[in-house]
């Protein structure tokens, strides 16, 4: 028989164990939804990230609307529960829903904590706990000003470091004398002190609020000492109280929070509770581990299961600041009969601390190289004896243990099935092997999909890529990792990301910000930086003629025998009498081999010596001819046939369009080559609907096509829309253009990265549907043409070069 099941929250806890529940007891239950926010499940750990700009909200759903359509769900969003009348077994609505329930799921949260000084009410003073918290953050950003964050706690800081990428200026106010006093010791909190310092975050420690100030809004903090600051908003951080009023006013029992047993049951054994307004053994919980814990044992109490009991157990922290690493576990407080192991590097930032007690680990702190921490954090949950020869190696880790080095598929085995994976998620080592197995995953994609481990943050990659290898042994290709190259750990999406994020404007930066692991890069992720950086800092940023292939540096192909082949653009196919002339007198003055047109309807001249390059292309140039860009990651062909203008069938002046868009396009460096075509009618001479963009005319008008390919891969087009005016066709192939340049990865041909974000499905919601965001594409990509097409590397591409250019470090392709 089906029971109601009615939930009053919809965060990460009730979320889990509603996993769990549509998971082990599919279909024994009718589940309703009450959400104070009007709004879908989200992961609350990562807020941050979305404030700092390196996530969207669309990145943190953990369920969407077809979640709760697939399982039944019915969800009640932006309505707060007011009310439980336990004796009719209902609650009720802030709006009049009223809901009957078998059993009921409280999972109200927590309450930031207001620190009741004068001022605490003014517009302008804001909490840090959710999606509308940060909302508001982001608006008061995009007017610049100060930030004053109260709190130097992991929320504190985490707003501090996202609003500083946000472009205000922060001040931390935080009353204790080091910061994250709970989670580090001083050595540690000092260094993460004059890590913040150094990123422009002003960090007042040992400083108490006495009132926030302003006439009708914030306009400054005034501290106990008498130091003003002025502020346009102020971040309080400085803690959180379980929200339990909702069941203290239906009678259930309350201290802090509201009272549950093992079984996560109230004191009605008819209703549950779990998360962060939860008491269990006079503890209360806010870290993502143990809440999870709390809904799987909810979810099994709800099915029954008499064995399933919650337990106390040490937590872990880390922060979620990009480029800080930082790891605490266990008590390291200093106490009697403690002993420490201390590791310093300064010239690297490094840190760690482990305490010792009866030869035991109790506590660690890591700061600046964490790779270690799940493998501290199982020891001091264990409780293990540490003998000598282990002791003597302990600090430096578990590929050190006992002096007998692991490499690191021995050192992931080592861990026991329950070891904290992804701490973000909550998920061990255990769930993630249980899922390989069950959904017979080959790739670090699918175990997020599943397990969502590593989806979050992304520090335990490298531990899920372990246990990938171990399961799967030569059947994992560790290549399939997907970062930009060796030098790296960060994917291509997340470098992309943190440039802007981070505001990140050279290729130094970007290797010093992101931990670069080679000093100046390689081959590979050069190349991708300078592309990354051209099309985030159209203006900005100067090319650099360094990072590019050797093709892209002489402006022509290298053949297999040394020699050069050079190919000026004809624009839509189409030439003259005179570009005739001048490419005939520049193959006799140079004695060129071959002649030849190519399949994009240009002309091709092959055997070019490098030294010849330069005066070729200084004489192509003196005739009016730009290069084609035949060796470039940039806009290719755009290949027409002659259309209504000459063809008793065409519909459109397709060659008059064409040049149009080469025009439009040329010059606008992209993640892999861009071939167009414009066909004059369906019978598609010009073969548009195998191309990365196609236009093929029609009577009513242009039917726009997109993600073909004819190489390797052989795709025939998606059809995206049909427009009716030239205007519109232009407007649409640019946008399309545009969103690939913003969005695709080096390499990545348009329909690989169409694939990638969900097919030409999402392509036509981001620039069909919607108008708006199609039009402010269309303009970015004409403001960052005025300076592609204008810039030293054009000039260089059409001729207006020195022969010195030609002699620079080369980049085998």
């Amino acid at each position: 028989m089906t029971k109601k099941l009615v939930v009053v929250g919809n965060g990460m806890a009730p979320g889990k164990v509603l996993e769990t529940l549509f998971e082990t007891a599919p279909g024994q239950f009718d589940v309703t939804i009450f959400n104070a926010e009007p709004r879908v499940n989200y992961n609350r750990i990562m807020l941050s990230p979305v404030l700092s700009g390196e996530s969207k909200y669309e990145d943190i759903i953990i369920h969407d609307e077809a979640w709760y359509e697939a399982n039944n769900v019915t969800l009640h969003a932006g309505e707060k529960v007011v009310s439980i009348d336990r004796e009719n077994k209902t609650v009720r609505s802030d709006g009049g829903v009223i809901e009957g329930y078998d059993n009921l799921l409280i999972a109200t949260g927590s309450t930031p904590f207001i620190i009741p000084v004068p001022g605490h009410d003014l517009p302008g003073v804001l909490a840090y706990r959710d999606l509308d918290d940060v909302n508001k953050m982001l608006n008061a950003a995009a007017k610049g000003g100060r930030a004053v964050v109260i709190g130097g706690g992991l929320l504190g800081l985490e707003a501090a470091a996202g609003l500083k990428l946000r472009g205000m200026d922060v001040t931390v106010i935080h009353l204790m004398p080091t910061l994250m006093e709970r989670q580090l010791d001083p050595a540690a909190g000092y260094l993460l002190e004059k890590e913040l310092s150094s990123r422009g975050i002003d960090i007042r420690t040992g400083a108490n609020t006495k009132e926030i100030y302003g006439d009708g809004k914030v306009e400054g903090v005034r501290l106990e000492d008498g130091t003003e600051i002025d502020a346009s908003i102020v971040v309080m951080a400085v803690g959180i109280r379980p929200s339990a009023q909702l069941a203290k006013d239906a009678g259930l029992d309350v201290n802090r929070g509201i009272l549950v047993d093992c079984q996560m049951r109230t004191s009605d054994p008819d209703i549950y509770s779990v998360g962060e307004c939860v008491e269990f053994e006079g503890n209360c919980y806010g870290l993502v581990a143990p809440l999870y814990e709390q809904a799987r044992i909810c979810a099994r109490a709800l099915t029954n299961d008499a064995e399933a009991a919650f337990a106390h157990a040490e937590t872990s922290t880390k922060l979620k600041v990009t480029g800080v690493d930082l790891f605490s576990a266990g008590d390291f407080a200093d106490g009697e009969g403690r002993d420490e192991i201390v590791f310093r590097d300064p010239a690297q930032g490094i840190y760690k601390r482990l305490v010792l007690q009866d030869n035991r680990l109790i506590g660690a702190v890591l700061y600046g190289e964490t790779a270690d921490g799940a493998w501290f954090f199982d020891k001091i949950k264990k409780g293990e004896e540490i003998d000598a020869d282990e002791r003597a190696t302990l600090i430096f880790g578990q590929n050190f243990a006992g002096g007998s080095p692991l490499d690191p598929m021995a050192a992931v085995a080592a861990l026991p099935d329950e070891a904290e994976i992804c701490g973000c998620n909550g998920i061990s080592k255990g769930q993630i092997l249980n899922a390989i197995d069950k959904n017979e995953l080959t790739d670090l994609q699918g175990v997020r999909q599943c397990t969502k481990a590593s989806s979050s943050c992304g520090t335990c990659t490298g531990l899920v890529e372990s246990l990938l290898a171990l399961k799967l042994g030569d059947a994992f290709d560790a290549s399939a990792k997907k970062t930009v190259c060796d030098c790296t750990e960060f994917g291509n999406d997340e470098v992309r990301r943190l440039i802007i994020a981070k505001e990140l404007k050279s290729i130094p930066a970007v290797m010093q910000e992101l931990g670069w692991k080679t000093s100046c890069g390689c081959a590979k992720c050069r190349p991708a930086l300078n592309f990354y950086l051209l099309a985030s800092w159209p203006g900005e940023y100067v090319d650099d003629n360094q990072s590019r292939f050797i093709n892209e540096r002489v402006h022509a192909n290298i053949q297999k025998d040394g020699t050069y082949s050079v190919v000026p653009r004809a624009w839509g196919g189409v030439t003259t009498a005179a570009e005739l002339r001048a490419v005939a007198d520049v193959v006799d003055k140079y004695d060129i081999p071959m002649v030849k047109y190519t399949g994009g309807q240009r002309i091709d001249m092959l055997g070019v010596k490098k030294e010849d390059l330069p005066g070729v292309w200084a004489d192509l140039n003196a005739a009016g001819m730009v290069s084609g860009h035949a060796y470039g990651k940039s806009l290719r062909t755009v290949k027409t046939c002659v259309g209504s203008e000459w063809c008793r069938v065409g519909t459109q002046d397709s060659t008059g369009l064409g040049i149009k868009l080469e025009k439009l396009m040329w010059g606008s460096w992209t993640p892999h080559k861009v071939k167009l075509a414009v066909s004059g009618c369906p019978r598609n001479c010009a073969e548009a609907t195998c191309k990365d963009i196609g236009v093929v005319c029609v009577d009513s008008g242009y039917q726009i096509h997109i993600a073909g390919a004819a190489g390797m891969e052989v795709r025939a087009t998606d059809h995206l829309t049909t427009v009716t005016t030239e205007e519109e066709a232009i407007e649409m192939c640019a946008a399309v253009l545009q969103a690939y340049r913003e969005q695709g990865f080096y390499l990545e041909r348009i329909y690989k990265w169409t694939a990638r974000i969900g097919g030409a499905e999402k392509v036509h919601e981001l620039i069909v549907d919607d108008v708006e965001n199609r039009k402010a594409l269309f303009e970015r990509f004409k403001y960052a043409q005025q300076f592609s097409q204008d810039d030293p590397w054009a000039e260089r591409a059409s001729g207006k070069v020195d022969a010195h250019e030609f002699k620079t470090l080369e980049l085998v392709e």
